[in-house]
């Protein structure tokens, strides 16, 4: 009797479940596997990323002002906002506020795309042979740490004054920081994703292209980044010390020609550029990046 009984229930639970509820099942999982897109209308987008930086930027005016008309301080060392707008438009009027931009700018990009070139494949080389980890790990750490301005002396006395020295402040700068980031990313990739690849048949180069570098590229990301603000401010330091007349006025020199002519207008001028340059990399290229990437992980439905 309790044999039977059991027969019946195993019967009844290996029985064919209602198509019904398969499908009902079946989209339950879609839906949890499927992120939903909804489209931000254009007032919610200004409120939440237009108005909060607009915002701190008048109140910075607002106290910058205030502090002047409290004269906290002496105009020939703090300058108004006035003052400074009118610098801008005096250099913009004669055709050198562009041309100050762009001879940083240019330099800054094509210096990191050098480091780009030459940190990645060292970042691989360090993550994936212990030996090479072992000799070269320690001192990318410690180049990483040391200010890019104490390259500035060397390489002004090894290249003399030109592009040259720049470039190399740059690349002895930024390569470390992308480099780490990469061997960081590699190490937090989880082994079985590794193992997976070397049983498909994915090692070598085809490994760290269609396994390695995908898997790692938030923290690869991360160190792109950091390489990219290692880069900026070694370029910044190599004007402000490095002057020549073949080197042309970056922003760097701009803020050393205004401190050699105490104009302190100048001098906020040149901090206030540099400031926004770096924003707006920011902006315009790492951050569409960093969307990219946790949107296609899973991790970012709408921002």
């Amino acid at each position: 009797m309790a044999s039977t009984e059991k027969t019946g229930l195993t019967q009844d639970a290996a029985a064919p479940q209602d198509p019904d509820d398969l499908a009902g099942l079946e989209a339950g999982l879609d839906a949890l596997d499927s992120a939903r897109t909804v489209r931000t209308p254009l007032s919610q987008t200004l409120l939440r990323k237009v108005l909060p930086p607009v915002t701190a930027v008048l109140l910075v005016l607002v106290v910058w002002q205030i502090l002047v008309w409290a004269e906290v301080a002496p105009a020939y060392k703090l300058a108004s906002p006035s003052d400074v707008w009118a610098e801008l438009r005096t250099a913009w009027l004669q055709g050198k506020l562009l041309d100050y931009i762009w001879t940083s700018v240019s330099r800054g990009l094509l210096g990191f795309l050098l480091a780009l070139a030459i940190g990645t494949p060292l970042g691989l080389l360090v993550a994936r042979v212990s030996f090479v980890r072992a000799a070269i790990g320690p001192i990318l750490s410690g180049l990483q740490s040391l200010p890019s301005v104490a390259w500035v002396p060397p390489a002004v006395i090894w290249l003399g004054l030109n592009d040259s020295m720049m470039f190399a402040v740059i690349l002895l700068g930024a390569v470390p920081s992308i480099a780490n980031g990469l061997v960081a990313g590699i190490d937090q990739i989880p082994p079985l994703f590794l193992r997976a690849g070397r049983t498909l048949g994915a090692t070598g180069l085809r490994g760290a292209r269609y396994i390695v570098m995908p898997a790692a590229l938030p923290g690869y990301l991360a160190g792109l980044k950091q390489g990219w603000a290692f880069s900026w401010r070694s370029l910044m330091a190599a004007e402000i010390i490095a002057s020549s007349p073949d080197l042309g006025v970056g922003l760097g020199q701009l803020l050393e020609n205004g401190r050699n002519n105490s104009s302190m207008p100048q001098v906020f001028l040149a901090i206030l550029l540099i400031l926004l340059v770096g924003i707006a990399v920011d902006l315009l290229i790492f951050s569409p990046l960093e969307r990219r990437v946790l949107r296609g992980r899973g991790l970012l439905v709408s921002r």
